[in-house]
Order: structure tokens, then C-alpha cells, then sequence
């Protein structure tokens, strides 16, 4: 009988900490997206105004927003393993299969696109450098 009630009550506490958990990384999330937007933004606006370049800009904006963009994701899939760990049930959890494999592929083409990217961005930056 002690026992029951010892297992509801840390069922109950770890029950709140998942969810305490699982917004915690979609905050974390948001946050990420709003910083990395923010950063592209002021990367393209400088150089907008200041340089008669802006394709550079824009190539750089787009990395700074990928990067940012993959960080989320990869917060976003744990706060659905965490949020489906409590249930048991089988649509969740084939819920959960789905999800984490469209943002890992999401995630995987957003590291490609950046990959490629960069090394170009980081010539023409090397190159007006050396001018």
C-alpha cells in the first residue's frame, strides 16, 4: 500500500518534469530561431547599406539562419521524444517515428545546403579581404 502511493506520487513528479522539460526545449527552440533571424537580418541590413554587394550578404545571412535553424530542429526532435516518453501508446509513438524523421531530414538537407555554402562565402570573404 506504501508502495502504491510512493509510485503515483513519483509517477506524478516525473510526469511534471517531462513537461517541464519539453517546453523548456521548445523555448529554447524559439529562441534560437529568433536570434539566428535577428543575426541575418543585421548581417544583410549592414551590408546592404554600407557595400554594394549584397549577394554575399544574403549567402551569409541564409548560413547564419541555417545554422540556427538546425539547432532548433535538433531541440524541437528532443522535446518530442520527451514529450511522447510519457505515453505508451502505439499511434504516438508511430507519431514520434514520423516526426523525428522529417526533421532529421529536414535537418540533414539544411546541413548539405550549408555545407555547400560555405566554402564559397568563404572565398569571396577571403577574397575582398586580400583587396
Amino acid at each position: 500500500m506504501l508502495l502504491d502511493g510512493l509510485e503515483a506520487e513519483l509517477s506524478g513528479i516525473v510526469i511534471s518534469l517531462n513537461g517541464i522539460l519539453t517546453g523548456f526545449c521548445q523555448l529554447l527552440a524559439l529562441f534560437v530561431i529568433a536570434i539566428g533571424v535577428t543575426r541575418a537580418l543585421v548581417i544583410y541590413l549592414k551590408d546592404a547599406l554600407f557595400k554594394p554587394q549584397t549577394t554575399e550578404a544574403f549567402q551569409r545571412g541564409r548560413l547564419v539562419m541555417g545554422y540556427s535553424f538546425s539547432l532548433a530542429l535538433s531541440f524541437l526532435i528532443g522535446a518530442t521524444i520527451l514529450k511522447t516518453m510519457i505515453s505508451s501508446r502505439w499511434d504516438d509513438i508511430a507519431r514520434l517515428a514520423a516526426i523525428i524523421a522529417v526533421r532529421t531530414v529536414l535537418n540533414y538537407l539544411l546541413l548539405q545546403a550549408i555545407s555547400k555554402a560555405s566554402p564559397a562565402v568563404e572565398e569571396t570573404m577571403a577574397a575582398q579581404a586580400a583587396k
